[in-house]
């Protein structure tokens, strides 16, 4: 299975509030289906501030802050080394000690050394781990699985592609080709948000897969009202029961995503399923 991944990457941030994810049994499950090799970050996320800010209470307050943070990264890289070893994955652990305005730039220049990223899906915009997400997708230039609470085992039997004939979406249907041979897939067209009669159709797409060994079939589905693209798509993917939903990622202006918001931004904060996305 998915002979073409050789290397997955995923990172987790240790803020110190106990927080866990799903992203690294996924990994590791993926990674085991592969045979790829994994490279875990446990990064723990340190405050860096001056002294003249804060007084003598504050630093007092910041040291043991950082070491207890770093104490639990470093806990989280012993439980991947350990469930990695159990799993017979061959894997990296680091533990980097990095204040946040570093993380973004860490995070991507691992991610741009290996063959896909698994990331923790984050709910709201505004908090860190969404900035990391958006900076894996749109500075890395490789693929991004994201990974809802709770979904731990990779599996691709039934994969939902979102086709608009763009580049986006070519780019992301040519990532997810390592998975193709043997899995049913439904390219999935929403129709009434754009006009998608000057791009190539999803009838048209269908040969190609099938070539890699999909069993393939083709779904056009038209907004209702007060219905927007992302929700379609969610939809779709329960409908087929979908393992894996493929899609682009675009990137607005922050000021249009928050006016008109967007198909990416709104399936960052909702996906009951792994999305596998590209930019």
């Amino acid at each position: 299975m998915a002979p073409m991944i050789k290397s997955v990457f995923t990172a987790y941030t240790e803020e110190g509030e106990g927080e866990r994810d799903s992203a690294l049994g996924y990994a590791l499950s993926l990674a085991q289906q592969a045979g790829a090799h994994l490279t875990v970050q446990a990064a723990a996320m340190r405050y860096n501030i001056p002294g003249t800010l804060i007084g003598d209470f504050g630093v007092a307050f910041v040291a043991p802050e950082n070491r207890r943070i770093t104490s639990l990264a470093k806990r989280f890289g012993e439980l991947a080394r350990t469930s990695a070893a159990l799993a017979g994955v061959n894997a990296t652990v680091e533990t980097p000690e990095l204040i946040y305005a570093e993380l973004g730039g860490w995070l991507v220049s691992q991610a741009r050394v290996h063959d896909l990223s698994v990331l923790d899906l984050e709910k709201d915009a505004a908090q860190r781990d969404r900035g990391l997400i958006e900076a894996a997708l749109f500075d890395s230039g490789r693929p991004v699985i994201i990974v809802p609470p709770g979904v731990e085992t990779f599996a691709a039997k039934r994969i939902l592609i979102a086709w608009d004939g763009s580049a986006t979406a070519a780019r992301a249907v040519a990532e997810v080709r390592p998975f193709l041979a043997g899995a049913e897939v439904e390219i999935l067209s929403v129709t009434g948000e754009k006009d998608l009669s000057k791009f190539v159709a999803g009838a048209e797409l269908a040969p190609h897969l099938s070539r890699h060994g999909a069993a393939v079939s083709v779904r056009n589905v038209a907004l209702a009202t007060g219905q927007d693209v992302a929700e379609a798509i969610r939809m779709a993917a329960a409908e087929f029961g979908a393992d894996l939903v493929v899609c682009g990622a675009y990137k607005h202006s922050r000021l249009r995503e928050w006016i008109l918001g967007g198909v990416t931004q709104s399936l960052l904060k909702a996906s009951p399923r792994p999305l596998l996305m590209s930019r």
